[in-house]
């Protein structure tokens, strides 16, 4: 295999390589559009989420009071995660991560 060293020099645009990207169309991108694509993103994001914990206490079998019980975490912070209104975040990310690959362990330790 060839190696192939290059030198680019940001102050020499003609050393950059153009990248898949129309620069008409970032030039004319406005911060508006910009905010707008990120609360979309942001709005996708809690709905993956919302699935993804909805998921996992489907397949353990239990209904939302239960899950609650046993993961101790308030009834309505399941609700609203299943809801897309708030995404678990670290500890409770975690866990979910361990309830979704081995529940069993992750139930054992629990009790």
């Amino acid at each position: 295999m060839k190696t192939v060293r290059v030198t680019l020099d940001s102050m020499n645009p003609e050393t950059l390589a153009l990248g898949r990207i129309d620069p008409a169309r970032v030039d004319a991108t406005t911060e508006e559009a910009i905010a707008q694509q990120a609360a979309e993103d942001e709005a996708e994001a809690l709905q993956d989420a919302a699935k993804f914990v909805r998921r996992v206490r489907r397949r353990l079998g239990l209904s939302q009071i239960q899950f609650s019980v046993q993961i101790g975490v308030s009834l309505e912070t399941i609700r609203n995660w299943e809801q897309g209104k708030r995404s678990p975040t670290g500890p409770a990310k975690a866990l979910l991560k361990i309830l979704d690959k081995v529940p069993e362990v992750a139930l054992a330790a629990l009790r």
